[in-house]
């Protein structure tokens, strides 16, 4: 089973709808023990740094995730899902993220009439051994919404970039840990093989349509 950590943001419902396309068992929980006992964990998440990370911590969400991705089973973030993962965001100033990982989200800063959130489809530039993106092509599209952007300070955790003005770390990953600033449930047929590819690694099934 995989967990779809509820700690209040958005976006929760779109991720069990794709996860169940392709035949994923799957839940939507914010209890401490479901979570743990999961094969592997989904943080999706929509709206600003600082809501959200406050949320997880109300929520007691902060400590699970920490003590969920200690176990060494795969943990993906979606979106603010993988902003949250790092120090801290231009969003937020003075909010802390997990820390996870080094590195600040900053702000798109847009010009040459690039619009302000960076909403659409973008080309990646994918690495040769990443693996939750493998299978994907030349430069596959996906789906972006976003106003601020990764800016890793190890560029060897770095499995995907973009460019929208700025070079975009779009994806990561480092051991069970993946995460997306892109949007795979809503990324198309690109998007359900990468969903695909993730519930591999956690050891479970999916529907290979």
């Amino acid at each position: 089973m995989i967990a779809i950590l509820d700690y209040g943001a958005g976006n929760i419902r779109s991720v069990k709808k794709a996860l169940e396309h392709i035949g994923c068992d799957c839940r939507i929980t914010d209890n401490r023990e479901e979570i743990l006992s999961a094969d592997a964990a989904v943080l999706p998440g929509q709206g600003s740094f600082g809501d959200c990370m406050s949320s997880m911590e109300r929520g007691g969400m902060k400590d699970t995730v920490i003590e969920f991705i200690s176990t060494g089973k795969p943990f993906l973030g979606i979106c603010v899902g993988l902003q949250l993962l790092f120090d801290g965001s231009e969003e937020s100033e003075g909010t802390d993220g997990l820390g996870l990982f080094r590195g600040m989200i900053k702000r798109i800063p847009g010009g040459e009439g690039l619009k302000i959130p960076h909403m659409g489809w973008n080309s990646l530039k994918v690495s040769a051994d990443s693996r939750l993106l493998r299978g994907l092509g030349e430069e596959p599209f996906v789906y972006f919404v976003h106003s601020y952007y990764l800016d890793a300070e190890d560029k060897s955790i770095v499995s995907a970039q973009t460019e929208y003005g700025v070079t975009i770390d779009a994806a990561i990953e480092r051991g069970n840990v993946f995460a997306t600033q892109f949007h795979p449930e809503k990324s198309g047929e690109t998007g359900l093989r990468i969903l695909r590819n993730f519930v591999s690694i956690a050891g479970g099934e999916a529907d290979v349509r």
